[in-house]
């Protein structure tokens, strides 16, 4: 089978949890599958991120020039180049795309943001609405509405995205397919001793701390840290970390001495934060599927986290939950994991055995199975494991 997958995600230099996904997932397709064919379709805005493609594998540039090159990828020229390469299967994992004729298109919607009504989305919190964001965000529904239209198979990230998705998108539920998120090979928690010495004197970090994600609801963070005993606001410090300047709550706080602010740390920092953590709190809003929840428990971060959308499937019970604007209950969290070692070792276990759970190898699997499925083919019987996902 020949299978085209658009990956200029990765060759605009991109971050993100979509990003991650692409990153992840393609190379654990190529392991997966050299009995298959790939075409990678990237574009030429930046360097590509994929060094060493196996023999079964092509990569195929697009032209970039400037942000209508993307637009003219997206509706002409992608659709164009997957036909002169005869694909049976174009998949699209970055929310839309928009296969040639007598190709099967698989598209991953992450979530049903793009699907909500634009009333609700251009209100969100947690999002600097400029006149490019609004704009984006127009052009991002317009497209995912279109390719969900045209979609023969659906693959989304979580039970709960998949039950938003059918909901908001009005399609049926049984084209649609939720395959976890997997957990990079290498990640593991840091214990070399030197190395978190390093990582705390670098930022100076002189006291334990929370860690936390300053675009994920920080304010209800800063809330609850207000309700904390005084000798534990006193002995502890909360670090949130951002890959972009953070909703105004954080600059905030951090002028009143109250928290730190890492910008675009390296990723191995934010491995070593991880594993230095005292809990990792992620109240955010929405999540698709909630990658550093996983990461954090690889890493032996005790988690909270929000009770809303794929969260709590995501966490599997080895998580503390609180509603994402409830500071009490967030405290008496923070209370616990912070003030009882016995409690926060519990969760650290379970943790463990929770990312144990997520692996990029077994998405891929899944993902190989439902391109089966969307083309209407059999999964080899020579792979047993396949077999099996397809059938569940």
């Amino acid at each position: 089978m020949r299978i085209g997958i658009d990956v200029r995600y990765l060759s605009h230099g991109l971050v993100g949890g979509v990003h991650t996904y692409v990153k992840q997932l393609v190379p654990a397709l190529l392991r997966a599958a050299p009995e298959h064919e790939f075409v990678l379709y990237a574009d030429t805005k930046a360097p590509f991120e994929l060094r060493d493609v196996p023999a079964n594998t092509r990569v195929r540039y697009l032209p970039y020039r400037n942000a209508l090159s993307s637009v003219m990828s997206d509706f002409v020229r992608m659709r164009r180049a997957m036909a002169t390469d005869r694909v049976q299967i174009a998949h699209f994992p970055t929310n839309y795309g928009f296969g040639p004729r007598g190709a099967a298109t698989v598209i991953t919607l992450h979530d049903a943001m793009t699907l909500m009504p634009l009333s609700h989305t251009l209100q969100s919190k947690g999002t600097l609405w400029d006149t490019r964001a609004r704009a984006m965000t127009i052009y991002l529904y317009c497209c995912s509405h279109l390719a969900l239209r045209r979609a023969d198979l659906v693959l989304t990230v979580s039970e709960h995205a998949r039950r938003e998705i059918a909901h908001h998108g009005r399609y049926d539920p049984g084209r649609i397919v939720a395959i976890h998120h997997g957990i990079e090979a290498g990640l593991r928690r840091v214990t070399d001793a030197a190395v978190l010495a390093e990582v705390r004197a670098r930022y100076r970090l002189e006291r334990p701390f929370i860690l936390a994600d300053g675009l994920k609801n920080p304010a209800v963070i800063v809330r609850a840290w207000q309700h904390l005993p005084q000798h534990l606001r006193d002995s502890h410090t909360i670090v949130f970390f951002s890959r972009r300047e953070p909703l105004p709550v954080v600059r905030e706080t951090e002028a009143a001495g109250q928290c730190r602010l890492l910008l675009n740390i390296p990723r191995a920092d934010l491995v070593a934060l991880y594993s230095m953590a005292c809990a990792f709190v992620f109240p955010s809003w929405l999540e698709g599927f909630g990658i550093p929840i996983v990461e954090a428990m690889t890493c032996g971060a005790p988690v909270i986290c929000a009770d809303n959308s794929a969260m709590p499937e995501v966490a599997g019970g080895a998580a503390l939950l609180c509603n994402a604007e409830d500071e009490h209950t967030l405290a008496g969290h923070l209370n616990r994991v912070l003030g009882d070692t016995n409690e926060a070792e519990r969760l650290r276990e379970l943790g463990y055995a929770r990312a144990r759970q997520f692996s990029w190898q077994r998405t891929a699997e899944q993902t190989l199975a439902a391109y089966h499925r969307a083309a209407g083919t059999s999964v080899p019987v020579s792979d047993p494991h396949r077999l099996h996902t397809q059938q569940s």
